[in-house]
C-alpha cells in the first residue's frame, strides 16, 4: 500500500505536468504552419504522411473491447509497407518521427490512470489488479497494434527487420535526437525478441546441396574472412566443414545468424589452415582424427535484429549437435566419437587502433619506457635504425602501422612478445562498464568460455595484420564449466583465463608498473 502523503504528493506533480502540456500546446499552437511539411504530397499527388498515418494506424481499442474489436482490414498494413518502401532517406525520418510522436502512448489517460491507481491501493487487491492491468494496458503505444498486424502478411516480419535497421541507423547516425523514435526502437526490439524466440528459430545445416539461393547470401552475409569465389564456399561446407544457420519460418531462405565451423585433429592456432589450405573436394572425413569443433566464423546477418540474442544460443545448438545430434543409425554411436574439444579462433578486431591510441598517449606522458623493457626498446632502435626516446617511439608506432615487420623475421622476433603482452591486456584489463572491451571477447565470455590461447602470426592476411597485428585468440568452451563462467563474468564481472593469458597480463603489468 502507498501512504497518503504519498498519493497526495504524486496527485500534486500529475496536476502539473497536465498544465505544463497544456501551456506547451498553447505556445506551439502559433508555429502549426512549422509542423505542416509532414501533410505535404508526396511525389506530386501522393497522400500525404499524416492522412496515410490516420488511416492505417487504427485507434487503439478501449480496455473493455481489446479483445473483441476486429482486426483492421491487411490493407492497411499493405499500404503501410507500400508507402513507406517508396519513401527516400529524409522522408522515412520524418514519417517515423510522425509515427511515433503522434500514435504512441496516450499520456493524458495514462497520467488519470496513476491516479485511479493511486486511489484504489486503500481497496481489494482484485481491484488494485484490474487498474492494473488497465494501466499496463494503457502503457502500449497505439502503432503497437499496426506492427502486430504488419508481422501477420507476408514479408511483414522482414519488413519489420528493415524497419528497425532504419531506426538504428537514425539512432546511431544522430539524424535524430527525438525520445520518440528511441521508444519505436524498443517497442520493435521487444516485439522482435519475442517472434525471434530460439524456441522458433530452426537450425539448419548448409551443404553444397541446399539451394542456390541460400548458398549466395551464406557468401554475401560473411563478414569474418570474405568468401572469394564458388570453389572457397565449397570447401567451406565440404568435408571436415560444418556450416550451420538459424532461420525463421517468416522469414523464408533469409539465414539470421550463420555459424561455419572446422572439425580438426587439434584446436587450430591459424586460421590460414581453415580457410585457404584445403584438401581435395573429394577427400573423406576420418572421424578418428577429428577431435575438436573450431568456430571460426559468426556472423549476424541483419541489423535490424541488433541486440536480439541469436549468436550465442546458435553455438549451443552446434555444440549439442555435433556432441548428441549426429548419430550414426546403423551402429548407434556418436558420429564423431573422439570430438571432445571445442573452441573458437577469433579475429581481435580494434586491438590496432587501440595498440596506436596508447603508443600515442605514453608518448605525450613521457611514459615510452614503461611499455617495453630496456632490452627491448634496444632491439627495436637496432632494428628500426632509430635514436632513443621518441624517435624510436615513432619508428615502432609507424612500423605496426605499416605492417613492414611482417616480412622482417627479425623485426617480427622482437616485436613478437611485446604485442602479445599487449594484446593480452587489451582483451582482458581493457574494460566497458566493467565488461570486456573488446565485442568478440564479451560476446564469448558472456557464453561461459575461457580466454584461452593467444596465437602469433594466425591471420597474415592484410585485414587481420591491420586490425589486430596477425594476432587471434581462442576461446574455448569447456561444457561442464560454461555456466559457471557465464555467471561469473555476468554477476561479478570476473574473466576466466588460461595460465598463458594471465602471465602475458602479468608481464604487461610489470613493464607498464601497472
Amino acid at each position: 500500500m502507498i501512504s497518503n502523503p504519498a498519493i497526495w504528493a504524486f496527485r500534486s506533480s500529475v496536476r502539473c505536468w497536465r498544465h505544463r502540456a497544456v501551456l506547451k500546446a498553447a505556445l506551439q499552437a502559433s508555429d502549426v504552419k512549422a509542423s505542416r511539411w509532414y501533410s505535404t504530397s508526396i511525389r506530386g499527388g501522393v497522400t500525404g504522411m499524416e492522412e496515410i498515418l490516420a488511416r492505417v494506424v487504427a485507434p487503439l481499442p478501449t480496455y473493455e473491447t481489446r479483445d473483441k474489436s476486429p482486426p483492421p482490414p491487411e490493407s492497411n498494413s499493405l499500404e503501410f509497407m507500400h508507402f513507406y518502401s517508396s519513401l527516400d532517406k529524409e522522408d522515412k525520418l520524418g514519417f517515423l518521427t510522425k509515427l511515433s510522436q503522434d500514435f504512441g502512448v496516450d499520456h493524458k489517460n495514462l497520467s488519470e490512470l496513476a491516479v485511479r491507481l493511486l486511489d484504489t491501493q486503500l481497496r481489494d487487491l482484485a481491484t488494485i489488479l484490474q487498474v492494473e492491468d488497465r494501466l499496463r494496458y494503457g502503457l502500449s503505444p497505439r502503432y503497437k497494434q499496426l506492427l502486430n498486424h504488419i508481422s501477420r502478411v507476408e514479408g511483414g516480419v522482414k519488413f519489420l527487420v528493415d524497419l528497425r535497421a532504419d531506426v538504428l541507423e537514425i539512432i546511431s547516425s544522430k539524424a535524430s535526437e527525438s525520445p520518440h523514435i528511441r521508444d519505436l526502437n524498443g517497442t520493435l526490439k521487444s516485439l522482435l525478441s519475442e517472434w525471434f524466440s530460439v524456441g522458433l528459430l530452426r537450425l539448419e545445416r548448409i551443404t553444397w546441396q541446399s539451394p542456390c539461393e541460400i548458398l549466395q547470401k551464406i557468401s554475401q552475409y560473411e563478414a569474418v574472412h570474405p568468401v572469394r569465389n564458388w570453389s572457397d564456399l565449397k570447401r567451406r561446407v565440404g568435408p571436415c566443414r560444418r556450416c550451420y544457420a538459424f532461420t525463421h519460418a517468416a522469414m523464408p531462405m533469409e539465414p539470421l545468424v550463420v555459424l561455419h565451423v572446422a572439425l580438426t585433429e587439434d584446436i587450430s592456432d591459424n586460421i590460414q589452415s581453415i580457410v585457404r589450405e584445403f584438401a581435395s573436394f573429394e577427400s573423406e572425413e576420418d572421424v578418428n582424427k577429428i577431435n575438436a569443433a573450431i568456430f571460426y566464423s559468426i556472423s549476424s546477418t541483419q541489423a535490424g535484429l541488433q541486440g536480439v540474442e541469436l549468436g550465442n544460443y546458435l553455438i549451443k545448438r552446434v555444440v549439442r549437435e555435433l556432441r548428441n545430434m549426429g548419430e550414426r543409425r546403423d551402429r548407434g554411436q556418436s558420429e564423431f566419437p573422439h570430438m571432445a574439444q571445442f573452441s573458437s579462433l577469433s579475429p581481435i578486431p580494434g586491438f590496432s587502433s587501440w595498440l596506436q591510441g596508447l603508443l600515442s598517449q605514453y608518448r605525450k606522458e613521457g611514459r615510452g619506457s614503461d611499455l617495453l623493457s630496456e632490452q627491448e626498446w634496444k632491439e627495436v632502435e637496432q632494428a628500426t635504425d632509430s635514436a632513443p626516446g621518441t624517435p624510436a617511439m615513432e619508428a615502432l608506432r609507424k612500423m605496426i602501422t605499416s605492417s613492414e615487420w611482417l616480412r622482417s623475421e627479425r623485426l617480427a622476433r622482437v616485436l613478437e612478445p611485446v604485442l602479445m603482452r599487449l594484446c593480452a591486456w587489451y582483451l582482458y584489463g581493457e574494460k566497458r562498464r566493467g565488461y570486456a572491451l573488446n565485442p568478440v571477447a564479451n560476446f564469448h565470455l558472456q557464453n561461459g568460455a575461457t580466454m584461452w590461447r593467444l596465437n602469433w602470426h594466425a591471420d597474415t592476411s592484410p585485414r587481420g595484420v591491420a586490425s589486430s597485428c596477425g594476432i587471434m585468440v581462442n576461446y574455448r568452451y569447456f561444457l561442464s564449466d560454461t555456466s559457471k563462467n557465464s555467471a561469473v563474468y555476468l554477476q561479478n564481472k570476473v574473466i576466466t583465463a588460461s595460465e598463458q593469458v594471465l602471465g602475458l597480463v602479468s608481464q604487461f603489468q610489470k613493464n607498464s608498473k601497472l
